[in-house]
């Protein structure tokens, strides 16, 4: 990397990636990974052989050059990269600018993200939440994962749980998540209980069978290594040597939550998930989610990460239809009510 001289307000950096193929998939098909990160930065990137050049704020141009490092170091493992993963990296890139080291405000090296691997995938932290979140799930034995769709919290437990399976450290993985939707009862769904409950507990195996292969999924649930069943079948049981996961958890009761977390047996890891901007009880109950975190907060070894609009990873009107929902719900909110005479 070598600085080149220009206006003072700008700032000019070369990088050189000494791997002509690990180069051609860190640019991607006709550059589309650098129009990408031109777009996210507002800096001007451009390829020539193995080299890119960098224009643009100084700040901007630091943050797409740590964006391409970790993405070149991605590649160098041995992983893939797309369109997803190079978004992650900005998002990384930007919020390492907070990462400052008192009294010097010195920036740190090179920062390292956050990983879940299998045997199967390997799955990167792609914002600053996440990374908290996945390293939160690798110290501590209860994590409330709690935030809006697409933000990973459901995917990033399974798939921490699946790699805690394979490495030995539990001897089974429990998903759970309360039988509650909006507009539905069980009762109503044909076929036997098996048949009824699946469909809550669809999200759960989609991600079990995307972190492992389909034929050790279905060997782990005939063994009883891997059980997914409602959360009223955890009733009276002690949970240890075990990944359990609560997800939907803003659906549960304060009995329900209550009942649940003390299950936790020894040598269990707990995760409890779910947004509770999305509650589908009946009016009046409240929340066994938004209780726990209220009564649990300041409990060592009890760790909360908060995912906001900002993180969510799947498409990106996702995010867009998420951030108009909670400034809506802030308008109302700052609404004067209106009173009759």
């Amino acid at each position: 990397m070598s600085p080149a001289s220009g206006a003072s307000d700008m700032a000019h950096i070369v990088l050189t990636f000494d791997n002509n193929r690990l180069a051609g998939a860190l640019f991607g098909q006709f550059d589309e990974h650098l129009a990408l990160i031109e777009q996210k930065l507002h800096v001007d990137a451009r390829a020539r052989g193995n080299n890119v050049e960098l224009r643009g704020d100084p700040s901007a141009c630091e943050q797409a050059r740590r964006t391409l490092d970790i993405l070149y170091e991605r590649l160098q493992g041995g992983h893939e990269i797309h369109r997803s993963d190079v978004e992650g990296a900005v998002r990384m890139a930007v919020a390492q600018d907070d990462q400052l080291v008192l009294p010097t405000l010195e920036k740190k090296g090179r920062i390292s993200l956050a990983q879940i691997s299998t045997r199967k995938k390997t799955i990167h932290a792609r914002t600053p939440t996440q990374d908290a979140y996945m390293r939160a799930m690798e110290r501590s034995e209860l994590v409330f994962g709690v935030g809006p769709a697409g933000t990973g919290k459901t995917y990033l437990a399974v798939a921490h749980a699946a790699q805690l399976l394979e490495r030995g450290v539990v001897e089974r993985i429990i998903l759970s998540r309360p039988a509650v939707e909006a507009g539905e009862r069980l009762g109503f769904l044909p076929g036997d209980m098996k048949d009824k409950v699946d469909p809550y507990l669809r999200p759960l195996y989609d991600a079990l069978y995307d972190m492992m292969p389909s034929e050790k999924v279905e060997r782990a649930l005939a063994a009883g290594a891997i059980e997914i069943a409602p959360l009223a079948f955890m009733r009276g049981r002690t949970l240890a040597n075990a990944a359990v996961i609560l997800d939907e958890a803003q659906n549960t009761t304060t009995m329900q939550m209550k009942m649940f977390l003390t299950r936790l047996g020894e040598n269990a890891r707990m995760v409890v998930t779910g947004d509770p901007s999305q509650i589908d009880l009946p009016p009046g109950h409240t929340s066994g989610l938004v209780e726990a975190l209220r009564v649990l907060e300041g409990v060592s070894s009890v760790v909360s990460v908060r995912f906001e609009a900002k993180d969510v990873v799947r498409h990106r009107l996702v995010q867009a239809i998420v951030e108009a929902y909670e400034s809506d719900a802030t308008d109302q909110r700052a609404k004067p009510v209106s009173r009759r005479p």
